[in-house]
């Protein structure tokens, strides 16, 4: 893969206890977890979660929560007369 060393690609990395773009790895595993992510962020995700200690870590939180979250949502369905006026509102 362009851009990796061989130890990362073949999976002998040691692994990394900091990293370096944790905002970003972050955004990247919640929209990996709401379903969001395109196919070149889930395999990079792949590739990293194998050698990056605290996005392992932060991905199970991540999930963590949302599955508690999901438990706890009670889902309804909004009535015809409220969705029906709420489109009346947006169209006009």
């Amino acid at each position: 893969m362009e851009g990796m060393s061989e130890e990362v690609q073949s999976g002998t990395a040691p692994v990394k206890t900091t990293c370096e773009h944790q905002a970003d790895c972050l955004k990247r595993i919640q929209a990996i977890l709401d379903g969001g992510a395109t196919e070149e962020e889930k395999e990079h995700f792949r590739l990293n979660m194998d050698i990056c200690q605290p996005c392992i870590e932060m991905y199970k939180l991540e999930k963590c929560i949302k599955e508690a979250l999901q438990g706890k949502i009670e889902k309804k369905c909004c009535p015809d007369k409220v969705a029906a006026a709420i489109r009346s509102q947006i169209v006009s």
